[in-house]
């Protein structure tokens, strides 16, 4: 008769590693200054396409002869220096919340993918109360045409603060930010793990190549917009409207709901997705740059012990 071997004890979790809030902040700064320098084009083409009143535009391309016909080539980049300037708390914010979250989710670093997307909406979560206002600033830059009353950045900050205070100008259009950024994160972080364990699967017992984050990076960002495209367009329209939205009673949606209601009016369906073209054309490049450069900085960091 065999000996029955006794029960495996349940490992022990890792120990968190030290500073490891601090490495998340740096390498998601880093990466966060690569997704706007290598986006911020496509950008602004997605945003105006969503904002344009109807009829100024034919399609995507219109938008874009028109824009570097009537304003420069460099119009294309208006509106990049709120996010620049916001970037290092921004994305800083996000990683870190994401790593905590993770830790949240699970003591264990080997996360499923549905522990992962839930691990990022709760990093969406918290990230919208800085992605808000440097969302709102950088669409009204790019909401601006080439006019005589174009204004720079801290003369858009200051009119927002001048005429409408914290709330309703400063903090424009934080619930639908915070709406967006739970199912939106949960797809970026969740297309980009379940892309990258493929590859680590196929090039086993080799490390990934830089291709493959790439490529992961841009499903993930792909991801992204197809989980809350929608509600992007509803927070453009909101955060570059002339005057600040009706807070209606949250039983019934709020200004939420209103704007859907009014944009269904507008163009059906249909309206929904103006700009969803240039915003998955920009996905690849963008969010493939966003990881590659986490994922470099984040490793240099710990490679060199200089945390």
């Amino acid at each position: 008769m065999s000996e029955v071997s006794p029960l495996q004890p349940i490992p022990e979790p890792p120990a968190p590693r030290k500073n490891a809030n601090s490495i998340e902040l740096i390498a998601g700064s880093v990466g966060g200054a690569s997704q706007v320098l290598t986006g911020q084009p496509l950008d602004t083409l997605k945003t105006r396409a969503q904002t344009a009143p109807k009829g100024q535009f034919k399609n995507t391309l219109d938008i874009f002869t028109t824009t570097v016909r009537n304003e420069g080539l460099l119009a294309l980049y208006k509106g990049m220096l709120s996010p620049l300037l916001g970037i290092a708390a921004v994305n800083s914010l996000l990683f870190t919340a994401y790593g905590a979250s993770r830790r949240i989710v699970s003591p264990y670093p080997d996360l499923s993918i549905a522990q992962v997307a839930s691990a990022g909406a709760m990093a969406g979560a918290a990230n919208a109360v800085l992605a808000s206002p440097v969302e709102m600033f950088k669409i009204r830059m790019q909401g601006q045409y080439g006019g005589a009353g174009d204004k720079k950045l801290s003369g858009v900050v200051g009119d927002m603060w001048k005429q409408y205070g914290f709330k309703n100008g400063i903090m424009r259009g934080y619930w639908i930010t915070f709406v967006r950024e739970i199912p939106a994160y949960a797809g970026f972080y969740a297309g980009y793990e379940t892309s990258k364990r493929w590859f680590a699967k196929h090039y086993y017992p080799n490390p990934v190549p830089v291709w493959a984050t790439l490529t992961s990076g841009a499903l993930g960002g792909v991801s992204y917009w197809l989980a809350c495209y929608p509600l992007d367009v509803i927070k453009s329209r909101v955060q570059l409207s002339k005057t600040p939205p009706v807070q209606g009673h949250w039983l019934s949606g709020g200004y939420i709901n209103q704007e859907f209601r009014v944009i269904l009016q507008e163009g059906g369906v249909r309206a929904l997705y103006r700009g969803l073209t240039p915003s998955l054309l920009r996905a690849v490049p963008a969010a493939g740059a966003t990881f590659l450069a986490y994922e470099i900085a984040k490793e240099y960091i710990i490679d060199h012990n200089l945390l």
